[in-house]
């Protein structure tokens, strides 16, 4: 089977090189023509794909070709960009997935669709997203998008926030003054724990749904970035508590059940 993945950035390419190891043939996109070399290096068919407002760049039709999955793990790019609309993005290039051979669709997605609020709610796969800033607005507009298309069947994965490796959110917060929220539970996931998630949808062939990649322990952002900011020998942050906390917890209850999904990487 060919599976085409959108994005081969922090994310999609360890995911694109676990699906070679599982023995699928795998098309992978880039936004910059550096990277095709390291793609085609590590056995990954490459192509240059770049969404923009207007149109959509590169060798789509290529790049979907033959492919029966597509799994779409695009930054929406609104917190540097707050101005531009990913939804326009995802327009364009819906018009060429809906002329491909794909029947099915993994869209990775954000905890960003739930809003934050004093009362501090949970959310599990069945509520509807409320959140009420315009990117979140733009996330849950691409959600629909891909649920309500008839050409294929997605399926929606909300992740929370992704660490691994040298990547871990304490590093932006180290010796930070004044961080908002200190009650609030985090929502986090682990890059091996996400990958495992996505290649358990495709192994069951679990299209048409929504899932949760957040790992079921939610200790308060105070108590986890104080802790592993000692841990990993940075500066631990400051925290406002003199403001009220908002926040939200993402329960992924019904997703480890659903999947037999268990997570193995702790946050």
């Amino acid at each position: 089977m060919t599976i085409s993945v959108l994005g081969c950035g922090w994310l999609g390419m360890p995911l694109a090189e676990e699906l070679l190891q599982k023995g699928y043939s795998v098309n992978g996109s880039t936004t910059t023509s550096e990277k095709i070399e390291t793609l085609e290096k590590k056995g990954i068919d490459a192509f240059y794909i770049e969404l923009t407002e207007e149109e959509v760049k590169g060798e789509v039709f290529s790049f979907l070709d033959g492919a029966e999955a597509l799994i779409v793990d695009v930054p929406p790019g609104l917190r540097k960009e707050p101005n531009t609309s990913f939804v326009k993005k995802l327009k364009h290039f819906m018009t060429k997935l809906e002329l491909s051979s794909v029947e099915k669709v993994i869209l990775v997605s954000s905890t960003s669709v739930f809003e934050d609020q004093e009362s501090i709610p949970e959310y599990s796969e069945t509520s509807t997203p409320n959140g009420k800033s315009s990117a979140s607005k733009q996330i849950q507009e691409v959600e629909k998008l891909f649920q309500n298309n008839p050409n294929f069947k997605t399926t929606v994965i909300r992740m929370g926030g992704l660490l691994g490796g040298d990547r871990h959110p304490v590093k932006f917060l180290a010796g930070r003054q004044d961080v908002a929220n200190p009650q609030a539970p985090v929502n986090l996931i682990q890059q091996q724990d996400a990958i495992h998630l996505i290649l358990k949808v495709l192994q069951q062939e679990k299209f048409g749904e929504v899932f949760h990649g957040v790992y079921p322990l939610h200790p308060s952002k105070k108590e986890y970035y104080s802790a592993k900011a000692k841990e990993l020998n940075v500066e631990p942050p400051a925290f406002d508590t003199a403001s009220i906390t908002k926040g939200k917890k993402i329960s992924s209850t019904n997703t480890q059940k659903e999947l037999e999904f268990v997570f193995r990487d702790e946050i």
